[in-house]
């Protein structure tokens, strides 16, 4: 039976969560006040949640939580201001922001749902804090892994070959071997805001050219969520994400007993099927779900894996 997206819902309840360093992190929650709680855990970094994301769970059945990760969407300071410090903005922050979340809003134990970098933060959460996942749902899987980042600036250039180019230029490299993430970094953190802008331009231009059969992505039109979205990209991939190599494969052990469901594009030309294979079979608990899409869990085949799989945790 296939499954689409629930109707659109509203928020009953929102607020901002005082998470310190002087962050405000927005919250929201919709669907049944006393059903199965579920978090949403958002990709980029720094891409924010979207009323689409509501729309995976059947609101009669599912407590839906979803929240803005610091310097993001609604969440404050936002990091398109050039003056909002990255100091405090890392994976750990990160985790310990939902944790602080879930306690705030008092739940116990609640269902995982990460797309693309939220897979990451939704997979290092659950190893830290095992006692509080129900189940896991990750759709277009990543581990964030230096191996992964390599090949999303520089080995996926073999499939779009122009693009690349014009990437690799915009760095200023000055060598194929350059390390882009790293060079975009500084110029995205230049006191000159006519280079930190184009710098930005060309990452998402680069962003939308690597997602497979992606129509551009009209947010990267807004200047402050562009330079949001490049700021925090680069930020975390040109620290490995604070992750040691193979940090999360190692630490799968951690996830035991934990029901998942792994779903993923064999088209998927920014984070190649080996990836979720790997995890997939480290990870006896979890169950692989390759679809013939690519990246964006908005495609038709993945919103029916993943609503598919929301309702199988709810007994639907």
């Amino acid at each position: 039976m296939k499954s689409g997206l629930f109707p659109e819902t509203e928020p009953f309840e929102a607020g901002h969560l005082d998470v310190g360093d002087g962050n405000l992190v927005y919250w929201e929650i919709c669907g049944n006040p006393e059903g199965k709680p579920a978090v949403v855990v958002h990709g980029g970094p720094g891409s924010g949640c979207t009323p689409m994301h509501r729309r995976f769970f059947d609101p009669t059945r599912y407590r839906i939580v979803l929240f803005d990760q610091r310097g993001a969407g609604r969440s404050t300071p936002h990091v398109g201001d050039f003056a909002t410090s990255l100091e405090h903005n890392t994976t750990d922050h990160l985790v310990r922001d939902m944790e602080a979340l879930r306690s705030h809003l008092g739940i116990d134990r609640w269902l995982l749902f990460g797309s693309s970098w939220g897979s990451t933060l939704a997979l290092v959460y659950g190893q830290r804090h095992p006692e509080r996942v129900s189940e896991i749902v990750l759709v277009a899987v990543t581990t964030t892994d230096r191996e992964e980042i390599h090949w999303l600036y520089h080995g996926a250039g073999r499939i779009f070959p122009e693009a690349w180019e014009r990437f690799h230029a915009g760095a200023g490299a000055s060598g194929r071997d350059e390390d882009l993430v790293g060079a975009y970094y500084r110029l995205l953190n230049s006191p000159v805001p006519g280079v930190r802008e184009q710098a930005a331009a060309e990452w998402c231009r680069w962003e939308d050219a690597v997602v497979s059969g992606a129509e551009p992505n009209t947010r990267y039109g807004d200047l402050r969520f562009r330079m949001g979205f490049a700021r925090l990209v680069t930020h975390y991939f040109h620290h490995g994400a604070w992750l040691e190599p193979r940090q999360i494969i190692s630490d799968v052990h951690r996830l035991h007993d934990i029901p998942a469901v792994l779903i993923h594009g064999r088209l998927d030309n920014s984070a190649p099927l080996s990836n979720a294979e790997e995890l997939a079979s480290a990870w006896p608990d979890s169950e692989l779900v390759v679809v013939d899409g690519g990246h964006l869990a908005s495609e038709p085949a993945m919103i029916e894996a993943a609503v598919n799989a929301t309702n199988r945790f709810c007994g639907k």
